[in-house]
């Protein structure tokens, strides 16, 4: 099991495959909270990870369980509406 508590502001967030999701804000109500400015087409607001999808902390990167691709389906709006 990961400890999530390691997780830091400005942690990267990777895809299983090493490919760039995100940058972390914070961690709130046990999902990642994505920077605006790294949200592609939705940079006026933050979206979510579930810490569920975390694999592992490596130095100051977030791995997750999925490849970036995949990963980004899971991304959630602050009410917990997938990201669309």
């Amino acid at each position: 099991m990961v400890d999530t508590a390691k997780i830091k502001e400005h942690f990267e967030v990777i895809g299983a495959d090493g490919v760039h999701v995100g940058i972390v804000d914070h961690v709130e109500g046990g999902r990642i909270k994505l920077t605006k400015n790294d949200a592609g087409a939705h940079h006026k607001h933050h979206h979510y990870i579930s810490l569920g999808l975390v694999a592992d902390i490596e130095g100051n990167k977030v791995r997750l369980s999925a490849n970036a691709d995949v990963a980004i389906t899971f991304e959630e709006e602050k009410d917990g509406k997938a990201a669309m």
